[in-house]
């Protein structure tokens, strides 16, 4: 089944406004699609129409004879009567399911911590929001499809569960295994997953090979070429290019074409925050105290969410913190802004400077409700006047422009704003009150991308302390610089080594654990043998060399190109320079891809 799906010249309408307009694309067997672009611009409108559950005003879409589609909406459909494995694998035999290694993969990759005794018989109406995302996505995983198409696969997951996904997909959806097509705010899922970008927008869809990085690439070079967009625009571009090309080193996947033009876009970029000018200012304005938690311990009924946790805030001091779905990290947040009543810290204590202004983002939107008679700007000027960002005065106006509110859009009512639109004033609100110490839980929730690169812009002047509770990788990655972890044992522990160690903590504690299919069967866990690798270990190990050797396969294509390129421009001595420069680097890859396949060989035993 090499095509999957054609549209031609389609057209959908909302009302007066035309939602996709003459748009032509197709989708090949294989093919693993992210599609990005501002909230309200079609994206989940371009899933209904491949998934032919959004009715076409022109146009036409045809598939492949026979071909499945499996589609997963914002919202879950689940009976909250069912089990978990009922809604999951229906009503089919133990012994089938059981049979079944991808069923079981599924089972225990994205339920085995669902943190519920007896998880797979508990009652869907139990289960928590992000424990039902899961559900749903193992429900739609094990199922057998010609074409996947997820919308926000990532809301309400947390890092480990993105992670999974991202691995599995990858897998999962190769040549000859059908297609994927995503729409996800989540970057570093984009460029862990896809392999090419559909963007969204003015009702059409422009097409870019490659995950996000390539993405920004590409675009930011159309628009420096079309001079399409405003200058603060391309500022925003090229500052997310900045980031891409001075993120962390396991970030190698970024595009090597067109590195050329990528360095001469951004050679002379800035970094993206002035870390000491920040903690100086940040310094003035809080003391040299912010918070400090000492010894406390935590308990919300019979659960100890946090045992004798010590943890000292500075000014200029800018975290984010990771941990699985309940640990307590929105409970660790109210502890620092004293939120948390009284009862329920019983050890320890929590001293805050006499000049803290905390600003807590949450992750509901009620308090909007108070000014939904308002318009956007109103709303925001309610609170104050201007801002300062990178040391200067700003005004609301501004502000509420630089966070996706054009002139146009700033006299919205707020009564009519989407839910990302609604995400965007609520963060404008917050920083208008000028906090100087700013906590932010999972600030992610329903926004694009672009208001994404918005909203780091603005939080790289912020001069004050910043926490941010988070799944989305990219973002803490991009907003601070160190991070902690609730591992769920009531500890908070330092990641020297990122998100990267945080997954690799999880990976070694779950390890010994039975797997989710043959929970409560009563046996044991086999303990490894004398001299060999742990289960665990041992797995984890394979895993790695198979992400090597596909990264090694890659790697082999490209330095053929590469080869290809230099015999075909011998006479260019610019052309064999670079080209020179780009083999040496592959070169590189590959040696130290072969030592780390070495390693994890040992390992596996």
């Amino acid at each position: 089944m090499a095509h999957l799906v054609n549209a031609e010249g389609v057209v959908v309408r909302a009302g007066a406004r035309t939602v996709l307009d003459g748009v032509s694309l197709g989708l090949d067997d294989g093919a693993r699609v992210g599609v990005v672009g501002r909230n309200g611009d079609g994206k989940s409108t371009l899933l209904g129409v491949l998934a032919r559950t959004r009715a076409l005003d022109a146009g036409r879409l045809t598939h492949a004879r026979g071909l499945r589609v499996g589609a997963l909406a914002q919202a879950d459909d689940l009976d909250g009567a069912r089990t978990v494995l009922q809604a999951v694998v229906g009503d089919v035999a133990e012994h089938t399911w059981a049979a079944d290694a991808g069923v079981r993969a599924v089972l225990d990759g994205l339920l085995g911590d669902v943190g519920l005794a007896g998880a797979l018989e508990a009652p869907v109406h139990t289960l928590s929001g992000g424990q039902r995302r899961r559900v749903s996505l193992a429900r739609l995983l094990v199922g057998d499809h010609d074409l996947l198409l997820l919308d926000e696969p990532t809301n309400h997951l947390d890092v480990e569960g993105v992670a999974w996904l991202a691995e599995h997909l990858r897998t999962r959806w190769q040549p000859g295994r059908g297609g994927l097509v995503v729409v996800t705010h989540d970057r570093w899922f984009l460029d862990a997953v896809v392999e090419r970008t559909w963007e969204v927008h003015d009702g059409v869809v422009d097409a870019f090979d490659g995950g996000y990085a390539a993405y920004v690439l590409a675009r930011a070079e159309r628009d420096r070429v079309a001079a399409a967009t405003s200058e603060r625009r391309a500022n925003l571009l090229r500052k997310e290019l900045a980031w891409l090309r001075r993120g962390p080193p396991a970030r190698t996947s970024k595009p090597k074409f067109r590195i050329d033009a990528a360095n001469a876009l951004i050679a002379d970029e800035p970094p993206a925050r002035d870390s000491v000018a920040l903690v100086r200012t940040a310094s003035a304005r809080q003391g040299k105290d912010v918070v400090d938690v000492e010894g406390a311990t935590v308990r919300l009924g019979e659960r100890v969410l946090l045992d004798d946790v010590t943890w000292r805030l500075g000014p200029g001091d800018r975290v984010g913190v990771v941990g699985v779905n309940g640990s307590g990290k929105t409970t660790l947040l109210r502890l620092l802004t004293g939120e948390l009543a009284p009862e329920h810290l019983v050890g320890g204590r929590v001293r805050r400077g006499s000049t803290v202004r905390a600003g807590v983002l949450s992750q509901h939107l009620g308090e909007l409700e108070e000014v939904a008679h308002l318009r956007v700007l109103e709303a925001v000027e309610r609170e104050g006047r201007t801002i300062v960002v990178d040391g200067r005065e700003t005004p609301a106006s501004t502000l509420v422009e630089r966070l996706g509110f054009p002139a146009e859009r700033a006299w919205t009512p707020v009564a009519k704003l989407s839910g990302g639109e609604r995400r965007r004033l609520q963060l404008a609100r917050l920083m208008i009150r000028q906090p100087n110490l700013l906590l932010l839980d999972e600030p992610t929730n329903d926004l694009d991308t672009d208001t994404l690169a918005a909203m780091e812009d603005v939080l790289d002047g912020f001069a004050g302390t910043l926490v941010v509770v988070s799944h989305d990788r990219y973002l803490l990655e991009r907003t601070t610089d160190t991070q902690v972890a609730l591992l769920g044992d009531g500890h908070l522990r330092g990641l020297v080594g990122g998100v990267e160690e945080y997954l690799a903590l999880r990976a070694s504690a779950s390890a010994p654990a039975v797997t989710t299919a043959t929970a409560g069967t009563g046996a044991p866990a086999a303990a490894a043998p004398a001299g060999q690798p742990a289960g665990g270990d041992a797995r984890a190990a394979r895993k790695e060399m198979a992400r090597v050797e596909r990264r090694l396969a890659r790697l082999e294509e490209q330095e053929a190109k590469v080869h290809a390129a230099m015999a075909e421009r011998a006479s260019d001595h610019g052309a064999i320079t670079t080209l020179s420069e780009e083999l040496r680097a592959l070169v590189a890859e590959r040696d130290e891809l072969e030592a780390t396949w070495l390693d994890a060989a040992e390992t596996a035993g």
